[in-house]
């Protein structure tokens, strides 16, 4: 049985960046460089982390991390709430878990009022894709970029919520 749960325990950063990290070189080839920049802007993050502003959702099954989506809502450039850190078990993709982690963010941005959520992904993820657009997002920039650590297709989406 899934369980949603809404706050850092231990293991969380360890686990987020191990299922990017094998999702992510398995299908893209990304290596070293990707995990480690996962790590070590998860890590900040977490060690900023302000419930007044910032939320995350972690789907676990019997003790065992299956995904996980997080909103960076501390940005100090006032760009809006960052959807951060989207990612799922491929064994879990198409049971919904998706879906339920898209609303639990989007939920808590509308509560917080941000007016504005964004997220950085890249051309081909599909699946993803189609989530993001399900719910409202829209692709708004999109350029070739080497910050994975590989040359990709950079796409930022972004969703405008009534205040």
């Amino acid at each position: 049985m899934i369980k949603i749960l809404d706050s850092y325990f231990p293991g969380v950063i360890g686990k987020i960046t191990e299922l990017h990290a094998n999702y992510y070189s398995k299908n893209w080839g990304f290596g070293l460089y990707f995990e480690s920049k996962v790590a070590t802007e998860l890590s900040e993050f977490l060690n900023r982390f302000d419930k007044n502003s910032d939320g995350i959702w972690i789907a676990q099954e019997n003790d065992q991390i299956v995904g996980s989506i997080i909103i960076d809502g501390n940005n100090p450039d006032s760009e809006g709430a960052r959807l951060r850190w989207f990612i799922l078990n491929p064994k879990f993709q198409g049971t919904g878990i998706g879906n339920l982690l898209m609303e639990k963010a989007i939920t808590f941005c509308k509560e917080k009022e941000h007016g504005r959520v964004y997220l950085w992904t890249f051309a081909g993820l599909d699946a993803a894709k189609h989530l993001y657009e399900k719910y409202g997002f829209k692709l708004c920039k999109e350029h070739q970029d080497n910050q994975w650590g590989k040359t990709v297709t950079e796409q930022m989406f972004e969703l405008f919520l009534e205040k």
